[in-house]
């Protein structure tokens, strides 16, 4: 059997084109088009857009093109499933029902991951990561539907009070592209489980997996509570912000989008959960253990190929072990195998689109006509065989002035910039310093360091030794502007009820 390095760029190209033919041919979901009410259905224009492979630039499918009408059409499906059905399921019913589509996914789990990696352009090792937590977050959701209870108030002997949580009834929800099931899964899922109907609309980029989500699971979620719109952003994903009809909206993509969409939800005074943004500090202690602090800061910013709003993209090394450190970061990133995402070598695929690739090379480009140094990368790989995909190389930058617009804005890509620190103070302050504040890092082997540090970065999630891990139960959302709201966690499900409550007169 050859390997890489027996064949030439042009067998390895053709390989990589049949092994994408082949695989699209077992995996792609059989139904392209809107699902609504328990039916696939075409779009009310008859318009579709293309999804395309990213590391082939090949189109992978012709999907149906939701508009507005599209919209009113799934929240009036959406509407009448939950009050002539869902509204008198039970926490029991709602429970097997999450269980089942778990057990769905989990049969499919291999045609899922690859599905997501054709689609995406992740490698198939983490592919199948997301969709072992996708599984886990419908089986965790679907124990909490069954733990969520109101409560008993004391007053006094006069009267009793009592609260009770209710759905609100019609969800939208809006998915990013980057983690395109996952994301379905952190919003269907406590939606469901608080016993609401959903609208949702995946990303215009990644729009299959979803799809092929309700290819398996649409004979045990009754109709009309999850009605899927695939479309464009200004077409199908507008109306659904603004739609009068939507009691709840749930958004995870940029901060930009999510502002817009916040104005939109505001008309309508829609609540509202978002998930933005991040410029994500990683701080490295002296006292680090430098094998561990290395692995964690590959998967701080390498992990998706960079794509993943909570990326360590900022790293701050102290500068007694900056030069030990940042060599064998390097010597690290370069001995990433940037190819095919769908062979298991691969440890970075293409980035989603050419657009994307695009934005990250003009920041690139950006910090190198500043002045910075690149401590490797910072171009396309030199491999004929990628040419035609979304790859850009893992990239470190150093010496680049921290208003530096590279390091102030989220590039979303394998891209991070060093700094040395020696003041602890200071080192805050410049963590602090950036508009957002969903996540960061600390590697130390002292828990007096890594509680004052997390104490410090303002920042919704904090990491200690590790990075990028979200199994289901633990919170996850941001300060600042990379959002409202938590997700994956058990006040996740209180995001999507609302609190009544009575009060008794005994007297």
């Amino acid at each position: 059997m050859s390997t890489r390095e027996d064949q030439s760029p042009k067998e390895r190209k053709t390989a990589i084109q049949r092994r994408h033919e082949e695989t699209a041919d077992e995996v792609l979901p059989e139904h392209r088009s809107l699902y609504i009410d328990g039916e696939w259905v075409p779009s009310a224009s008859g318009e579709t857009f293309e999804t395309r492979d990213p590391t082939t630039g090949d189109v992978l499918a012709e999907v149906a093109a939701g508009n507005a009408t599209d919209i009113d059409r799934a929240v009036e499906a959406a509407r009448r499933g939950y009050e002539e059905t869902y509204q008198d399921y039970s926490t029991a019913q709602r429970q097997a029902m999450l269980d089942t589509i778990a057990d769905r996914v989990e049969t499919n789990k291999e045609a899922f991951a690859r599905l997501e990696s054709l689609d995406n352009g992740k490698p198939i090792t983490e592919a199948r990561g997301d969709i072992g937590l996708v599984i886990d977050h419908f089986r965790y959701f679907a124990g909490i539907a069954r733990a969520h209870e109101g409560e008993s108030v004391e007053t006094d002997a006069s009267r009793t009070v009592q609260t009770f949580q209710e759905p609100y009834g019609v969800i939208g929800q809006i998915i990013p592209w980057n983690f395109p099931l996952l994301m379905a899964s952190w919003k269907l899922a406590p939606a469901l489980a608080a016993g609401n109907a959903v609208v949702l609309k995946p990303a215009e980029e990644t729009p299959l997996t979803v799809l092929k989500l309700l290819e398996a699971t649409g004979d045990v979620v009754p109709d009309g509570i999850v009605n899927v719109v695939p479309g464009l952003g200004p077409d199908a994903g507008a109306p659904l912000a603004s739609h009068d009809g939507i009691r709840k909206l749930a958004f995870t993509g940029s901060t930009a989008v999510g502002s817009e969409v916040m104005k939109s939800a505001a008309d309508n005074i829609t609540d509202i959960t978002l998930e933005l943004g991040g410029k994500s500090p990683l701080v490295v202690f002296p006292d680090a253990d430098l094998d561990q602090a290395v692995e964690t800061t590959v998967t701080s910013i390498f992990f998706n190929t960079g794509e993943c709003c909570c990326a360590g993209s900022r790293l701050f090394v102290h500068e007694d072990i900056a030069d030990e450190f940042l060599d064998r970061l390097a010597a690290a990133a370069e001995d990433l195998t940037v190819d095919d995402p769908l062979l298991d070598s691969t440890d970075l695929g293409p980035k989603v689109t050419e657009e994307q690739v695009e934005n990250t090379m003009s920041y690139i480009e950006e910090a190198r006509a500043s002045g910075a140094s690149f401590v490797t990368g910072g171009n396309r790989p030199d491999d004929d065989a990628l040419a035609e995909g979304c790859f850009v190389t893992p990239t470190l930058i150093d010496d680049l002035n921290h208003d530096n617009r590279a390091v102030q804005e989220e590039i979303f890509g394998p891209v991070q910039e060093v700094f040395t620190w020696n003041d602890y103070d200071e080192m805050i302050e410049l963590a602090n310093d950036v508009d957002y504040g969903l996540a960061g890092g600390i590697i130390t082997e002292s828990l007096q360091n890594a509680y004052r540090c997390a104490k410090d970065i303002e920042a919704g999630n904090l990491w200690v030794n590790t990075y990028n891990d979200f199994p289901a139960g633990q919170p996850f959302g941001g300060y600042k502007q990379s959002g409202i709201g938590r997700e994956t966690g058990q006040e996740t499900i209180e995001h999507y009820t609302q609190t009544k409550t009575v009060n008794i007169s005994l007297d």
